[in-house]
Formats: C-alpha cells, structure tokens, sequence
C-alpha cells in the first residue's frame, strides 16, 4: 500500500514530462543554483524524518499489537524520562538551527548581493504586470510584451510592478516567485546563462490567468546590444512591429490574431476603430469583463498599438 501511495503521490512528475523529475526546472543561473541546493537539502531532511517516524509507527503497530490479549488491559504505564525527552526536544533545534545557517549563506546569491559581478555591469528594466501580460521597459525606452531579451551572463536587476491587481512573476529556471503589487515596487535579481525560460504568473488575477505567460530570452551580450540599439532606432521611428507585439501579447488573447474573435468579440468592422479617442478611452478604463489593459503605457505603446488596429476598421472578413 506504500508503494502505491507513493506512485499515485508521483505520479504527476511523470505526467508532466518535465525533464527535471522532483527537482526544481534548471537551475539555469547562480540564484537559481542556491534555491536548488536548499530545496535539495529540506528534501533530504524531511525524507529522512518521514522514514524514520513512518518506519517507527509501523514497526510499533507490529510490535505491539494486541495479540489477543482482552482489549480493557492497560499497558505498562511509563512516567518521565528526561533524557529522552531532552534528547527529542535537541534533535529538532539543532535541525532547525543548519536549516536556518545555511539559508543565510545562500541567501545573498540568491537574491543577488552576494554576487560577484553585482557592481559590475548591470542592466535594470520594469516588469508590469497587467491582466493577463506581462509588459517590459527598458532604460532607452524600449517596451517588449512577454517576451523578456536580457544579455546572457551579466546580472539583471527587475523592478517590479502591477498596474491592476496582484501578480507574482516566476520564470523557475532562474529565480524565485516575486510579488507584482499595486502600489508597491520589488525588486530581483538574477544572471541568466545563455537560453529561453519559460515561467507564468503565479498569483490568480482573474479568469484569464492561465495565458497570463512570460518568455525570458538570453542572448549572448553582443548579440543583445545590437538587438537593444536596433530596437530602440525601430521604435523611435515608423518602422517599429511594437503594435503588432502590443496586439499579440494583449489583445489577442481574448480577440484573436486576427481580431476574429475567441472570449471577447470580434473585431474586424467594429466602428469603434474609427475613432481613435474611443478606443484609447476604452483600454485605459475597460468596460464589461475587459480590464484596462492599457492602463499605463506609455504614449509610444498606445500610438503603435492604435496605428496597427486601424486594419480591422471596416474589414468584416479577416482579410
């Protein structure tokens, strides 16, 4: 019956298809490293303690069973026993007392204090959380929609924000869960090794929390500065596919790739496109069960956003 307990308790990790099995994803940086080693190390801990109190509960059921003995006989009856009790009440301070030393030496690298290149080169951006994306600012102005570009190899400090409701920003393979909060700015840090990490909002913020996805991409460190500088030139120009990412990352999530409509409506011939203040009335205040998604983006954000929605203003079939 253990057996099976324990498969039916495991099961999900071999359902999930995850690589990682019991492990955390990753790690795929030094924060990352150090929530691994005392994820590993509470694991050890607690497993041990389980075995022992769950071996020593079935092998006194065993031992000391009825055994048809009448069942209104009272056993030996046993009064004090200080050093075990001493014994008992030692072991679990002193458990407790490495857990908590080695939190604390693991503590500054992961939150990224303890790093060796923090005083280094270090490149800080604003995540936002929003139902149900996550948007991106960068210190030249450049603005990314769930999709995270961040140079491989060199710390990135997040300040993190919520426009609407309570968020939690998680991507596993890199960091721990962090609080996006109305009103309320936290921070993080991490230094990712060259990849892709995927991770999702981990806090209910609503019926389309599910979608509500982020992408973390780390590129090798010049091939990031040429992407930051190029993007920055496109989105300071007409040639910038910041609408067409805006409208992909927010919008389509309800409305469809092509305004087609899915949850929300369609869009395609709605009159509203033809009137420019409408519809920017309409995604900095929400109406129905559509929050404002726009709710404080930034005039670059909701011109590109309202100049690449101008297509579906009387197109009724998708073209």
């Amino acid at each position: 019956m253990l057996a099976a307990l324990l498969g039916l308790a495991l099961a999900h990790v071999a359902y999930a298809g995850d690589p990682a099995g019991l492990s955390p994803r990753g790690p795929d940086s030094p924060q990352a490293q150090g929530i691994e080693d005392i994820y590993w190390l509470l694991l050890a801990i607690t497993g041990a303690i389980f075995v022992l109190v769950e071996g020593a509960l079935v092998l006194f059921i065993i031992r000391f069973r009825n055994r048809g003995r009448p069942r209104n006989l009272e056993g030996p009856q046993i009064h004090g026993a200080t050093r075990l009790e001493l014994i008992w009440t030692a072991i679990p301070v002193v458990i407790l007392a490495a857990i908590v030393a080695f939190v604390l030496v693991k503590l500054p690298d992961i939150s990224g204090s303890g790093s060796a290149n923090a005083a280094g080169k270090r490149l800080t951006l604003t995540v936002e959380g929003h139902q149900f994306y996550w948007n991106f600012v960068y210190p030249n102005g450049v603005i990314q929609v769930e999709r995270l570009r961040v140079p491989a190899g060199q710390d990135v400090r997040l300040e993190i924000k919520s426009q609407d409701v309570d968020h939690s920003w998680w991507i596993p393979a890199l960091q721990g869960k962090f609080d996006a909060i109305p009103g309320k700015t936290n921070h993080l840090t991490f230094r990712a090794n060259p990849g892709t990490y995927e991770g999702q909002c981990g806090e209910f913020c609503g019926y389309e929390h599910p979608h509500m996805v982020a992408t973390v991409e780390a590129l090798p460190p010049d091939r990031f500065q040429s992407w930051y500088e190029q993007e920055a030139q496109a989105q300071a120009g007409a040639a910038s596919d910041l609408g067409k990412n805006t409208f992909d990352g927010v919008c389509a999530t309800c409305h469809g790739f092509q305004g087609q409509g899915a949850f929300g409506p369609d869009l395609r011939g709605n009159p509203i496109f033809s009137q420019k203040g409408a519809i920017e009335t309409l995604l900095l205040n929400g109406r129905g069960q559509m929050p404002a998604v726009g709710r404080g983006w930034s005039d670059r954000q909701m011109n590109a956003l309202l100049a690449y929605v101008e297509r579906f203003a009387g197109n009724s079939s998708g073209g």
